[in-house]
């Protein structure tokens, strides 16, 4: 996947934010894509509202956390009216302090949206100038560059979110129509005047959990369309591999009725029908497939669940408030914990697990395409020997699923105290989020392979037909992949596979036969 321009000339998609809750099926299909975002006036009245209590309570001398203090172990630090924005600015400046690769353009679109989003709930004491000019940058495609690393995902993404907003006050660098550039030259081409940070805006602007909370929309819009092609994918795999359909009768699975296994077991008795394939072995000796075909259901269906459970909390987190303090509407600011990412982490590790098992079962798949199971020719090349067949595809596909078994380790079980001891508790979600991306890309790689192995297997499998789903499928990559008797570049038809697959055109085709998976 392109790390920062998944469609660089894409039009823009419009969302409008009415005070609605936003799903996971609102954000994909800005997923990739330039965002034009609209605000209603009730939306501006209690982002006003918010702002008035905090001018309040500086006007009236309390002291607040972050209002008028310093921050983390420097809380009981009194600061003066008078240095009330410098200390704002301050905030920003110290705690840009990220380091690593840039995050992904994609992933910092939604960095924006979901900040403009947690200050349009009205609790966040934001001025309407500091949200207009967030909006300007989304509407203009301005992108912070926001590297990757340095959020222990506690006290919000502090490292990333203050990079992200460092353009409001005229630094930082940002990517704009294809080039990074100073932020400041990019606001004033595009004539938006950089701001002045009023009482509690730094600290509204990077608390909160925007970081996290992106990469894991990300990750699951795409995991969404990762687990219905691994269904197809493997649907291709078991008709290549003359596999038995009998382990995805509905009656098996409402003995045990996982929704993600009935789903799947659904999908497959969709995608197999009219398989001359399968009525061709159908009073076969052979009584039961390895687990990597018979326990299709189990597996994709135990990970599809994961997608959903972790669907439900991220939907939850990116409609809430997780800064702090946080301002209510009788004129109160509570300190506490909602910008700690606990509960991202442990969603993030899950999903991650999740991923990973796609890939596993994947890569077992393709070794039984290549091993000479059931009469296909060793390596899935007739001239072994002279020629290597799809042995070398497969070392990628093994390395891949190596890797994502070690990324899938858990970060949330780790914490480490920082701000002498003020912070001394840590969700490491940030780290959990960016190891559950590169999972998510190893999966779809190791899915491409698999699909150009199966397309090579059902091949020999001619003149019968596959089943109405593997057909659609084996269609699609044939217009793009050629059948191959000899050995050649075949990094090239990997990248090609990840393309088709990445533009789900694969996807549907088969849903144009067999209806929605």
């Amino acid at each position: 996947m392109n790390e920062h321009n998944t469609h660089k000339h894409s039009k823009p998609v419009t969302l409008r934010l009415s005070g609605q809750r936003l799903t996971l099926v609102d954000l994909e299909s800005l997923f990739g894509r330039p965002v034009h975002l609209e605000i209603d006036d009730a939306v501006w009245s209690r982002i006003e509202a918010s702002r008035r209590i905090v001018e309040q309570i500086v006007a009236g001398g309390e002291t607040v956390y972050g209002v008028n203090t310093g921050f983390g172990h420097l809380c009981n630090k009194h600061i003066d009216l008078a240095d009330l924005d410098t200390l704002q600015h301050n905030l920003i400046r110290s705690h840009a302090v990220g380091v690593g690769e840039s995050t992904p353009d994609d992933i910092v679109r939604f960095m924006l949206l979901l900040k403009i989003l947690g200050l349009s709930q009205g609790h966040s004491g934001v001025t309407r100038r500091t949200v207009e000019t967030l909006v300007n940058m989304l509407n203009h495609d301005i992108l912070p560059i926001v590297p990757r690393q340095g959020s222990l995902g506690a006290s919000g993404d502090l490292a990333p979110l203050a990079h992200l907003v460092l353009p409001l006050i005229g630094e930082g660098r940002v990517r704009f129509q294809g080039e990074v550039r100073p932020a400041a030259d990019v606001f004033a081409q595009c004539d938006i005047p950089t701001i002045t940070l009023g009482a509690k805006e730094g600290l509204a602007l990077i608390n909160g959990t925007q970081f996290m909370s992106a990469y894991a929309v990300a990750i699951l819009v795409r995991s969404r369309h990762a687990a219905k092609h691994a269904d197809i994918v493997a649907s291709m795999s078991l008709d290549a591999l003359r596999g038995s359909i009998k382990p995805f009768d509905p009656r098996l699975h409402e003995l045990r009725p996982h929704p993600g296994a009935i789903s799947v077991a659904r999908n497959f008795r969709a995608m197999m029908a009219d398989s001359e394939i399968l009525e061709s072995h159908k009073h076969c000796t052979k009584v039961q497939d390895p687990y990597s075909l018979r326990c299709v259901p189990q597996v994709h269906g135990a990970s599809r669940d994961v997608i959903q459970h972790a669907t439900d909390i991220v939907e939850r987190e990116i409609n809430s408030v997780t800064d702090n303090p946080v301002i209510f509407e009788d004129g109160s600011a509570i300190s506490g914990g909602n910008f700690h990412g606990q509960s991202l982490a442990y969603a993030l590790d899950y999903l991650a697990i999740g991923l990973a098992e796609f890939s596993s079962i994947s890569e077992r798949r393709t070794y039984l395409l290549l091993s000479g199971h059931d009469e296909l020719p060793v390596l899935l090349m007739k001239n072994t020997g002279l020629n290597s067949g799809f042995m070398l595809p497969h070392y990628t596909s093994a390395a891949l699923v190596s890797e994502g078994k070690i990324l899938a380790h858990p970060a949330s079980v780790d914490s480490i105290p920082t701000s002498l001891g003020q912070e001394d508790h840590v969700s490491m979600g940030a780290t959990a989020a960016t190891k559950a991306w590169l999972v998510m890309n190893s999966l779809e790689t190791v899915l491409a392979i698999e699909q150009m192995c199966a397309a090579q297997a059902l091949d020999y499998r001619l003149p019968l037909k596959a089943g109405v789903g593997p057909r659609a499928a084996h269609n699609t990559i044939r217009q793009a992949i050629p059948h191959t008797e000899e050995d050649h570049n075949f990094g090239d038809d990997i990248a090609t596979s990840l393309a088709l697959l990445r533009s789900q055109s694969i996807v549907e085709a088969v849903m144009m036969d067999v209806g929605p998976l």
